[in-house]
């Protein structure tokens, strides 16, 4: 009898395990297309080191990933360095993993079409300017702060203020004439030149941010360790030699990813205070 049911339970523990979920978001700051083109490599990738299974879990907007990953709808996500400063007040233990090579140094760029006349921050003064999200780190908050420490107050100083929701819609917002000037990750606009979705002799960047800490992979901060560390070495695992890794890494715009703390984000928290956009 005490063998069948150890049989039992074995089996029962072998079914739950290839029935587990990981359960993935990220911040939708692409088109939703754009961002499921750019996790399914990564996706099928992460199920063979892990031996479970993935599931993708779109979200409508950046709060919802915060709000997802504190509820435990979600188990790991894909967070700007604003949204996991958010995630981690929030929950008080959500853990970044690890970031791609370029978020310990990634900048925003500013951007103005062709024959603005503007040439600096200062040129901004008494026009229209569009931001990214309003969670955003590099659409939203650092270009703010940046703004900020030039003397510049987009309340007071800019014509009129929008919000474009995304860092490629940014750039179509200033192409198409709907803002004199925004602002959008440099990761993005890069690859919006690269594909020919922008021509950059009509819209062109005037202005780079400072580097700052940005995007990383965050878990939730009670998914078991075990799990937690699989997830790591995974990350840390994917080799630009590989040719396979390397498509996974090109999708991601990274040369590698490398390993990350709470700390790193200690300036983008100190920014968002400075800001006002946290209390």
């Amino acid at each position: 009898m005490r063998a069948l049911l150890a049989l039992l339970l074995m089996a029962v523990t072998v079914f739950a395990r290839a029935e587990m979920i990981l359960r993935v978001s990220a911040i939708p700051d692409e088109a939703p297309t754009e961002l499921l083109r750019k996790f399914e490599p990564l996706g099928k990738y992460l199920e063979k080191e892990l031996g479970m299974k993935i599931a993708f879990v779109p979200v409508t907007d950046y709060a919802a990933v915060v709000e997802a990953l504190a509820a435990g709808r979600v188990d790991l996500a894909w967070l700007g360095g604003f949204t996991f400063v958010q995630a981690r007040l929030r929950t008080g233990n959500a853990i970044p993993i690890v970031q791609r090579q370029e978020d310990e140094a990634f900048t925003s760029k500013f951007v103005t079409g062709a024959d603005s006349g503007i040439q600096g921050l200062a040129d901004l003064k008494g026009r229209t300017f569009v931001f990214g999200s309003p969670s955003s780190t590099s659409g939203h908050l650092m270009p703010r702060y940046y703004l900020m420490q030039n003397g510049i107050h987009p309340e007071k100083d800019f014509k009129r203020i929008a919000f474009s929701g995304a860092h490629d819609a940014t750039a179509a917002w200033v192409a198409a004439g709907r803002a004199d000037a925004g602002a959008l990750n440099a990761s993005v606009w890069e690859k919006l030149v690269e594909s020919g979705k922008v021509d950059p002799t009509k819209v062109r960047v005037f202005y780079t941010t400072p580097p700052y800490y940005d995007y990383n992979w965050t878990v939730r901060g009670d998914l078991d360790p075990v799990l937690v560390k699989k997830l790591t070495d995974a990350f840390l695992k994917l080799d630009p030699g590989n040719p396979v890794h390397r498509e996974i890494l090109a999708l991601q715009r990274a040369t590698r990813y490398v390993p990350t703390q709470p700390e790193n984000y200690r300036g983008i928290e100190a920014a968002a205070r400075a800001a006002g956009l946290i209390k």
